[in-house]
């Protein structure tokens, strides 16, 4: 047997490089993405300021003109056309939504309708109908919610008008209110 002599072991950088001249790099060098992107914070604050809101949105003063229970409710914000009053008045705008109070106390009622103004779209034209019972059964004091309501929709930026329903879709129980869109 001979004795081959072999040369000393390179460097193994150096060896490596030699093997892999050939070989091309996957990606560009500094692009690989190592930090996840962080997801959307979820403002709870600002989430529970706005269901305060809704809920502060109508005083609870009494309007000066006390109510009975046969009274018809109507109302006109300035700038409405009094063509466009006239129709509501005659139930001539199809009903898109209606929200019904029976049976409320004024907390529920008041948070009810505030959504209900907030949440809901009619189309052009349309209008919403709110039924607050007649107070038939509120004996000195008024109709309570008939009351609260009429004073809570003359305060809303959405409701341009309201009138109380024809007979047969309420009547003074029930009102039609015209909503900005």
């Amino acid at each position: 047997m001979q004795n081959e002599h072999k040369p000393p072991p390179a460097d193994d950088f150096v060896l490596f490089r030699e093997s892999m001249q050939d070989v091309a790099p996957l990606q560009p060098l500094n692009q690989a993405e190592l930090a996840l992107k962080k997801p959307p914070a979820i403002p709870l604050k600002t989430i529970e300021d706005e269901q305060q809101v809704l809920l502060d949105m109508f005083s609870d003063e009494y309007d000066p003109t006390e109510l009975q229970p046969g009274d018809m409710l109507s109302y006109l914000r300035p700038g409405v056309q009094h063509r466009v009053f006239n129709k509501l008045k005659r139930g001539e705008y199809r009903v898109a939504a209606e929200l019904d109070l029976h049976g409320l106390n004024i907390r529920q009622a008041r948070a009810y309708l505030a959504e209900f103004l907030v949440t809901v779209y009619p189309l052009h034209g349309e209008c919403v109908r709110i039924i607050h019972g007649k107070g038939n059964r509120s004996n000195h004091r008024g109709p309570v919610l008939k009351t609260k309501v009429n004073h809570w929709l003359r305060q809303h930026d959405r409701v341009q008008a309201f009138h109380s329903a024809r007979p047969v879709d309420g009547g003074t129980g029930a009102v039609y209110v015209l909503l900005k869109r």
